[in-house]
């Protein structure tokens, strides 16, 4: 398996816990370096590319709105670009994002209308548009496959979920503090990430080449997951709790959730962790 990265220094603490550092062989460079990317082809000859590279925080992305467009829709193009002049002929997989959907009062599929409120998600649907156009008119054997949140305990703390699970154990262990949050009444589809791994490649090596949904179909609130985060440590979460409005964003998506079926009747897979059991498996870890 061969990894990409830009930095040196590498953090391989969360290839460590998966056992699976010595598997992977790193090369130094940057995504949108088109000669990088070209001569990674060339050397490697690889029979699949995994593109989930780029800047993935929504709330940074208003905060360093250039950095998340470079990142994901240069890298994209270059990707993309890169192939189409090694004549590459493996497949290519691109993660996209539920975010390009926007507010989703019925369950998004593939076809559904986009409407990204967030340079994140601007960055998402130009990338998807992108790999949709380079496999119609240059015939790359590329795909996108949209995913809806998905967690695990690999998360780094910027994160919402882990943000809550951090400050519950510490709350649980120093039997005080308080965590203060933005709106915790929006919903989202939360899925487990191993299983959404286990989808791209199943997407990646289907005979059909088409652009997929991953998803749970499932809608929960924030304010749910906290409920289970602290009623697990048996703390009552309505004493650590903080409603901060200049948390709050004037455009924040209330409703997002995915429609599972067409991956399901198309290709067979469908999520098995459901919300429950994904956040004790978040809180064991």
């Amino acid at each position: 398996m061969i990894g990409l990265s830009k930095n040196k220094n590498q953090k391989t603490s969360n290839l460590q816990k998966l056992g699976i550092e010595k598997d992977i062989e790193f090369n130094v460079g940057d995504i949108t370096d088109l000669k990088c990317i070209k001569r990674l082809i060339d050397v490697y000859s690889p029979e699949e590319i995994y593109n989930l590279a780029g800047q993935s925080s929504v709330g940074i992305s208003f905060t360093k709105p250039i950095l998340t467009l470079e990142s994901i829709i240069n890298g994209t193009a270059t990707i993309l670009e890169a192939c189409k002049e090694t004549s590459y002929t493996g497949r290519i997989f691109f993660a996209g994002s539920g975010e390009m959907f926007g507010q989703t009062d019925q369950g998004a599929n593939i076809n559904h209308k986009k409407n990204p409120q967030s340079p994140y998600a601007i960055a998402k649907l130009t990338s998807f548009n992108l790999v949709k156009m380079y496999r119609e008119i240059f015939s790359l054997k590329c795909m996108t496959g949209v995913l809806f949140n998905h967690e695990s305990p690999l998360r780094s703390d910027i994160f919402v979920t882990q943000k809550i699970i951090k400050a519950a154990q510490e709350i649980s262990k120093n039997k005080s503090g308080k965590l203060r949050m933005g709106n915790i009444n929006i919903v989202r589809d939360w899925g487990w990430a191993p299983e959404y791994v286990e989808a791209m490649q199943i997407i990646t090596n289907a005979s059909h080449i088409a652009d997929h949904v991953i998803c749970t179909g499932k809608e929960n609130s924030l304010k749910e997951f906290i409920k289970q985060v602290f009623s697990a440590l048996e703390l009552e979460w309505e004493k650590y709790i903080e409603i901060d409005q200049s948390l709050f964003r004037s455009n924040e998506i209330l409703k997002s959730y995915g429609d599972p079926k067409p991956l399901f009747d198309q290709l067979g897979w469908k999520a098995e962790i459901d919300f429950k059991t994904m956040t004790k498996k978040m809180l064991s870890a």
